[in-house]
């Protein structure tokens, strides 16, 4: 027999306080985009309407937990700037918010349905996973014909026992989804569902719709995988007598494989990337969420680049489509070099910097001035090492790189500039932009040539690359006059 006062206290705490959403995630490793997307149109959901975004963690799958993965929640929300009214951390007044800590509560509703002839003890021995197969199909259960009298005593023995959903035979139900609209399904063709295992947890299906009531849920963003479960959570709701929150699923986010060339599901078996491989990859956080607000949503218009305070602004879950969304990695690249040129100088350099370090270690070095150099032709941070590395030192390189058929420079011409270079290098006493670019200005203007004559030879000299991040000048300008006067002879010696 179920609690009635304690599901009447339950009950009492539910907040009707407008709209109220939540992500409630499995704590199984990493955040891959998909979850990360759930998360976000979640918290977009509330913000827009000025409501209370809740973080839940499910945790009954005790099979499926990984060490430390609440912890990657945690920070991945907070670096995404999804901050939470209420949760495990920071409380709320429908706690607690950790699923295996409510379990009390799953059993007193279970009982409560049995009470209600929506739900029945089942005794046979069959798997206990409890989760939707992702179709509609049922299997005959002898237990579902047992008389009350006759499951409460076997229960009252000890007999371990599931409790299952007693699903109509007859008719069929509508569910309605702000998506995909009205799903309809023949009753015959659902499945008896598990509700509560046999060791008192409750499955993924049971206890979000519990919680979700107990908490005042309004809005629920989901995958479309779940929309096969939907139907069997009008069921619930209707048994209850509650009100159904407003469904929005999601569909699935896509990618071609790079080996078969197929479009397929996103995954990290496949080696896919998650929200923290896209960021140790040189991605910013605020262009990975901005991407991943349009995968799947459109605001209208034109324009794509949003802030996360503009999104929240301008979020309608109207413009949520039904096709699936493909991940590209390409277009998301290019987001990030918009947010990259976007920022403050400084900013741009304090990101910067771990990367530049990882191959400069010269602390002669500016970070600052090479950050200058980097912001306007980096698309992602993690390009920047194998893009400064000569600044430590000149690499091995050919000499033909000298020959250059736009600057019109060959071997023995560049050995020429460089010899006399040399001096005028050295001869000058300011070293700062100005004054190395009017010593290579002069040069041409004595030889009659153009300035590329001049700075292409001294360019390979300082860095032994045919690409860099700036030109001769600024180069000779980080690199310091003794280094650049350094290099200018190794270069001799090496045409020489």
């Amino acid at each position: 027999m179920p609690d009635m006062k304690r599901l009447e206290e339950l009950e009492s705490r539910i907040p009707h306080d407008g709209v109220r959403t939540r992500f409630a995630p499995s704590p199984t490793g990493y955040m891959h985009v998909g979850n990360l997307r759930t998360a976000l149109y979640t918290w977009l959901i509330a913000r827009h309407a000025g409501g209370k975004f809740i973080l839940r963690i499910e945790d009954t799958d005790q099979g499926r937990l990984v060490k430390g993965a609440v912890d990657v929640i945690y920070r991945t929300l907070a670096e995404c700037g999804l901050d939470h009214d209420e949760g495990p951390d920071v409380g709320g007044p429908v706690g607690p918010y950790i699923q295996t800590e409510r379990r009390g509560f799953y059993k007193e509703y279970a009982e409560l349905l049995i009470e209600k002839g929506h739900a029945y003890r089942c005794f046979c021995e069959k798997s206990e996973s409890g989760e939707d197969s992702g179709d509609f199909s049922r299997s005959e259960d002898p237990c579902r014909a047992l008389s009350r009298e006759e499951a409460d005593a076997r229960a009252a023995a000890g007999e371990p026992y599931v409790i299952r959903q007693r699903m109509p035979r007859e008719g069929s139900t509508t569910f309605h989804d702000a998506v995909y609209g009205a799903i309809t399904v023949e009753n015959k063709e659902l499945e008896d569902q598990i509700l509560l295992k046999s060791d008192g947890l409750p499955t993924y299906n049971f206890a979000n719709v519990i919680d979700d009531h107990l908490m005042g849920i309004t809005h629920v963003v989901r995958g479309a995988e779940y929309l096969s479960s939907a139907p069997k959570y009008d069921l619930l709701y209707r048994a209850f007598g509650w009100e159904i929150p407003t469904y929005v699923h999601c569909s699935s986010v896509m990618v071609t494989d790079a080996e078969t060339g197929a479009v397929r599901k996103m995954s990290k078996r496949h080696g896919d990337p998650s929200y923290e491989d896209l960021i140790a990859e040189g991605y910013l956080t605020p262009a990975v969420v901005n991407y991943v607000a349009l995968l799947g949503w459109s605001p209208g218009g034109e324009r794509e680049v949003y802030s996360l305070r503009e999104l929240a602004e301008i979020f309608d879950i109207h413009g949520v489509s039904k096709s699936p969304a493909v991940f590209d990695i390409a277009k998301l690249t290019w987001f990030n070099a918009e947010y990259i040129r976007a920022m403050a100088p400084e900013a741009f350099a304090r990101a910067a910097e771990p990367y530049i370090r990882r191959a400069v270690r010269d602390p002669a070095i500016d970070v600052l001035q090479v950050a200058a150099l980097l912001q306007p032709r980096t698309e992602k941070l993690s390009d920047i090492p194998e893009k400064v590395d000569f600044f430590d030192a000149v690499p091995e390189y050919d000499a033909e790189l000298y020959v250059h058929k736009k600057s019109k420079t060959d071997i023995p011409g560049s050995l020429d500039t460089l010899r006399r270079l040399l001096p005028a290098l050295e001869a000058v006493e300011s070293w700062d932009d100005e004054s190395i670019l009017a010593v290579l200005t002069a040069m041409a203007e004595t030889d009659g040539v153009k300035n590329a004559r001049i700075m292409w030879p001294l360019r390979i000299a300082l860095t032994g690359r045919a690409v860099t991040p700036g030109g001769a000048v600024e180069i000779a300008r980080i690199l310091g006059k003794s280094q650049c006067v350094a290099r200018v002879r190794a270069a001799i010696d090496k045409l020489s």
